[in-house]
C-alpha cells in the first residue's frame, strides 16, 4: 500500500434519480484495523461498499483502496481486495470445494496452496461434509458461509464484509469473528457493515455511523458510548400498550428523549441519579399500575449511541434472527 491508510475517500457523492445515497462522505481507514460501518437501513452503507469495491462509480469525489484509485486503477484494486456482499454469489453448478479452488486459481495461487486453503476454510465453516456436493443443494446458511469463505481464500490485504453474519447461527458467527481477528492480527484491513451491535463492539477498532449518506459520528466503541452519558434507565413492559406511558414518565425523570422499541417492549433514556432515580421511576410506575418485566440502570451500549444520533428505531440496525440458518 502506498501509505498508512488502507482506505481513503473524500467527498463521495452518489445519487439514484432524486435519491441521494451518499452526500459528500469522507472516510479514512488505517491499515491493519477493523472499521465498523453502522447506520439505519438506507443510510448508504452498501452504496459506499459498492463504490469502494468498484461495483459502482461515484458521481463525485475520490477514493483509494490499497493504494489504488477506484476509477483509474480498478483492475489492480480488485486483485487486492476480498468482498462478501449481503447475498451469496457462489456458483450453484459447482461444488463448494470447486467454488473455493476456482477463487484460488483467480488469485494466482499454486494448486497445492489453493487446495490447502480451500480445505482449511471448508473445515472452519463446517462445510466439509458438503464440500463435494453441488452448491444448488445447499441451504441458504450454507451458501452464505461458502461465500464468506471465498472472500477469505486469497488472504486479501483489504477485506469488505457487508453484513457478513446475517443468517448465520451463533456458533458460526463466533467462528467468523475469531477468524477476522486472526486476519487483522496478520495485517489485513477489514471494512465491516453489520446489523449486530455486539459484532461492531467486539471487532471494530473504529466505528463510523452514517445516516442519509453523511457521517454523523465516528470514534472508538468506548469513545462513542461515552457520548451518551454515564447511565441508562431502561424498562421492559409486559404490555406493549404501556410503552407511551412509561416513556412519558422517563421523560420527566431522565435526561434527553426516551427511545421506545415496541418489538422488544422496551423503553430507555439517558439518566443521572443512579439508585435514587431507579427507585423514583419504579414507585411512579407502580403507582400508575404499570406491569413490568424488568426495570434497571445499565451502562450505555452502541445501541444507545445509534438511537441518540439517528433518532431511529434500533430495529433498523439490530435485527434478531429467530430462524438463524446454521
Amino acid at each position: 500500500m502506498q501509505d498508512a491508510l488502507a482506505v481513503k475517500a473524500e467527498g463521495l457523492v452518489k445519487n439514484f434519480g432524486r435519491t441521494t445515497a451518499l452526500a459528500g462522505l469522507d472516510l479514512a481507514v488505517p491499515a491493519g484495523t477493523v472499521l465498523g460501518l453502522l447506520g439505519p437501513n438506507g443510510a448508504g452503507k452498501t452504496t459506499l461498499v459498492r463504490i469502494l469495491t468498484t461495483l459502482l462509480k461515484p458521481d463525485a469525489g475520490t477514493a483509494q483502496v490499497a493504494g489504488y484509485n477506484v476509477l483509474s486503477e480498478a483492475a489492480k484494486l480488485r486483485s487486492s481486495i476480498g468482498l462478501a456482499g449481503q447475498y451469496a454469489s457462489v456458483d450453484e453448478m459447482l461444488t463448494g470445494r470447486e467454488n473455493l479452488e476456482l477463487i484460488g486459481l483467480w488469485c494466482h495461487l499454486s494448486r497445492a496452496e489453493y487446495r490447502r486453503r480451500a480445505q482449511e476454510l471448508l473445515e472452519r465453516f463446517t462445510l466439509t461434509e458438503a464440500a463435494d456436493k453441488l452448491v444448488r443443494t445447499y441451504s441458504g446458511g450454507m451458501r452464505r458461509r461458502l461465500d464468506i469463505a471465498a472472500s477469505l481464500l486469497g488472504r486479501p490485504p483489504v477485506l469488505f464484509l457487508d453484513e457478513p453474519t446475517t443468517g448465520l447461527g451463533p456458533r458460526t458467527r463466533n467462528d467468523l469473528w475469531s477468524h477476522i481477528l486472526e486476519l487483522v492480527a496478520g495485517g489485513t484491513t477489514v471494512v465491516l457493515t453489520t446489523q449486530y451491535m455486539e459484532e461492531a463492539d467486539r471487532l471494530a477498532d473504529n466505528i463510523v455511523i452514517i445516516d442519509h449518506g453523511r457521517t454523523v459520528a465516528e470514534g472508538t466503541p468506548t469513545g462513542l458510548k461515552s457520548r451518551v452519558g454515564g447511565e441508562v434507565l431502561e424498562a421492559r413492559v409486559k404490555d406493549v400498550a404501556d410503552l407511551p406511558h412509561v416513556a412519558a414518565v422517563f421523560a420527566e425523570v431522565g435526561v434527553g428523549e426516551p427511545h421506545s422499541i415496541p418489538e422488544d417492549k422496551r423503553v430507555s433514556i439517558p439518566a443521572k441519579g443512579g439508585t435514587s432515580l431507579l427507585i423514583a421511576a419504579g414507585q411512579r410506575l407502580e403507582h400508575d399500575g404499570i406491569a413490568l418485566d424488568d426495570l434497571g440502570i445499565r451502562r450505555p451500549s452502541l445501541d444507545d449511541v445509534f438511537l441518540s444520533l439517528t433518532g431511529g428505531s434500533s430495529a433498523a440496525l439490530e435485527v434478531t434472527n429467530p430462524k438463524d440458518q446454521a
